[in-house]
């Protein structure tokens, strides 16, 4: 019996965060609509308080409010409520080119868990009016690439398309802007197939405010760093302080005991008693590490068997 395969066409979601964006998103909406005809194009609406949403459903985008302030709740809510066989998420500044989308979607349909548009490599150092911004792109990318052994060129853009499994197995914990830098060290910690496509980054239109916080959102994105390192790294985090306060304790240990071998006499007992206790809370750090490391690859286990399943759902 000759039995014929139907193949379906791929569902392709695109979706737009927004935050009081009513300059720029009406031509958002139709620059994705000319790119990706066959996608349905969502904009969330975090809380605006201009014509943001009336514009976007006007454009005949699909308008849907997330009360929870901070784009990483919006992310949360957007991977939650939709299914799609393939996301594209952008920004409503109108800073990235819709007319990339198609060749991103391509590479997800290859088998790529998440595409990140790179604007590193091309114009964002020359668009990009904020020098700071540009700094904590350097340090961050610096920073996660060291510790992951990884070549990410642009770790914080918010131009990337995922596939229906990265979407449904992402754990989403980031409330705000820091929600990039999470995706990106979670697809490294996983071993998630990524593919960086340079992009032509363009600065926002005059009338357009950032909604960033230099300094705020630097340090939240440093915490989350910090934090997702502890979690999925906790070898190296705690095992290198355990070191590092073992060999100060072993080091003290070694000057009381060179005293003693002079003199015969222990002349320092509250320096030896402190050193004693630095050796063993090393000792105790590096313990802690060994033990959670064997809980973060345990974990990274089943992750792997959530997508596997989430993989042999969708194809059935």
């Amino acid at each position: 019996m000759c039995m014929s395969e139907q193949i379906e066409t791929p569902t392709i979601a695109v979706l737009l965060p927004c935050y009081n964006e009513e300059v720029t998103i009406g031509k958002v909406v139709r620059d994705f609509k000319a790119a990706l005809p066959d996608a349905i194009i969502y904009v969330y609406d975090n809380n605006s308080t201009d014509r943001t949403a009336e514009i976007a459903t006007a454009e005949g985008a699909i308008v849907r409010k997330e009360p929870r302030q901070g784009k990483g709740n919006v992310v949360r809510a957007m991977f939650e409520d939709i299914d799609a066989d393939v996301y594209v998420m952008a920004d409503g500044d109108d800073t990235y080119p819709a007319d990339a989308a198609p060749a991103m979607v391509a590479k997800v349909l290859e088998g790529y868990d998440m595409v990140i548009g790179d604007r590193l490599s091309s114009t964002y150092f020359q668009e990009n009016k904020r020098p700071f911004h540009n700094f904590g792109n350097r340090l961050v990318r610096d920073s996660i690439n060291g510790l992951f052994h990884a070549h990410v060129t642009d770790i914080m853009t918010g131009y990337r398309a995922f596939s229906f499994t990265f979407a449904k197995t992402y754990p989403v914990l980031s409330r705000g802007f820091e929600i990039e830098t999470e995706m990106t060290i979670h697809s490294l910690n996983n071993n998630l197939r990524l593919f960086e496509m340079p992009i032509q980054y363009r600065d926002r239109p005059a009338g357009s405010v950032s909604k960033l916080d230099t300094v705020g959102d630097g340090i939240k994105v440093m915490s989350t760093i910090f934090r997702m390192i502890r979690e999925y790294k906790p070898l190296p985090f705690f095992g290198g302080i355990g070191l590092a306060i073992g060999i100060i304790g072993a080091v003290l240990c070694g000057m009381v005991t060179m005293e003693f071998m002079h003199t015969g006499v222990v002349l320092r007992f509250p320096t030896l008693i402190g050193a004693t206790m630095l050796v063993i809370a090393g000792l105790l750090l590096i313990a802690t590490g060994i033990i959670l490391d064997v809980i973060a690859k345990n974990n990274r286990k089943e992750f792997v068997v959530d997508a596997n399943r989430f993989a042999y759902m969708k194809r059935h």
